[in-house]
């Protein structure tokens, strides 16, 4: 593996399998009644969240923990950030305090890669802006995986707002780069001009793909952007691309479900049907743990034989 976890650039498929296989062999430790083993004890990780994220910030910081590292969780709100001190600044500070990992979230696309520049740890993109997310791509294919038992031809749909979605971009990579069959789903407002170049094919019509999907992954409707007019409203946005019961049926039997979270539930996927027993949902949220924790693993040089047994990593 490289030395940081910027984009699903950074993997071959190679490395993709060697982290899921970790993951794997991780995913037992959830289930201790002490939820922890020895392997990075000593190094520090720091969480530098520069937007709100509870879901991907606890998974990091669990992750950590439950590999022993020292934690350190750094957000904006309430900290020097919030003073104007810029990131650089930041960045320097906790090299001074010998942060051996550095897991940023920023607003800002490429902000990761720019801290590559200022610290001597190792980075991990836990979203910037709206390029990419690669830990949510990677614990998607790990569900999948699990669930389906392969990824080489599966074919999964990403349905929604992919133009502003870096977990798309992230996702779509990763599909791709392990030999899956990748639709975008979407008002054609909403599918960057560029997304065939992704080695991705592109639909606008929902009820025309479900039939041949292995995956329906629904993206959320980020609301917060309807005034900029990208579909008439979120209303027509449901009738037309939302998850609905009737829409449920056209999926083949034994397909899943998925979305990153949060969910807007009744707008691109309606609450009965996130609760369905093909949606993987929760268990998206469980083994982001055990696929975050094998990065750490992998990117901190965790010995095998130090309790974690993950493999020859």
């Amino acid at each position: 593996m490289n030395e940081h976890l910027l984009s699903m650039h950074d993997v071959t498929a190679d490395d993709v399998i060697r982290i899921l296989d970790t993951a794997e062999s991780f995913r037992e430790v959830g289930t201790r009644v002490i939820k922890k083993v020895p392997a990075l004890r000593g190094r520090t990780v720091v969480n530098l969240f520069y937007e709100n994220s509870t879901r991907t910030r606890i998974s990091f910081e669990l992750a950590a923990k439950r590999l022993s590292a020292d934690v350190i969780n750094f957000s904006s709100g309430g900290s020097s950030v919030s003073k104007g001190e810029s990131l650089k600044d930041t960045a320097l500070t906790l090299q001074a305090m010998g942060a051996d990992a550095i897991v940023i979230r920023h607003s800002s696309s490429g902000s990761p890669f720019q801290l590559t520049r200022w610290v001597r740890g190792h980075v991990l993109n836990a979203g910037d802006g709206t390029h990419e997310h690669p830990t949510q791509a990677l614990l998607d294919l790990y569900t999948m995986r699990e669930r389906l038992g392969r990824l080489e031809g599966l074919r999964v749909g990403i349905v929604g707002d992919v133009l502003h979605s870096r977990v798309a971009r992230s996702l779509s990579f990763g599909l791709v780069k392990m030999g899956a069959d990748v639709t975008l789903v979407g008002p054609a407002t909403l599918i960057p001009p560029d997304a065939p170049q992704w080695g991705v094919q592109v639909s606008y019509d929902l009820d025309e793909v479900l039939s041949k999907l292995d995956v329906c992954y629904l993206l959320r409707v980020q609301t917060e952007r309807q005034r900029l007019e990208y579909f008439p409203s979120v209303r027509e946005y449901a009738r037309l691309f939302g998850l609905n019961r009737s829409r449920v049926r056209l999926l083949p039997e034994g397909s899943l479900i998925m979305h990153p979270g949060p969910m807007n539930r009744g707008v691109e996927i309606d609450s009965d049907v996130a609760d369905l027993p093909q949606s993987v949902i929760e268990d998206q949220v469980t083994n982001g743990i055990a696929v975050r924790m094998a990065l750490l693993y992998l990117l901190l040089g965790g010995r095998h034989g130090d309790g974690g047994e993950a493999g020859d990593g």
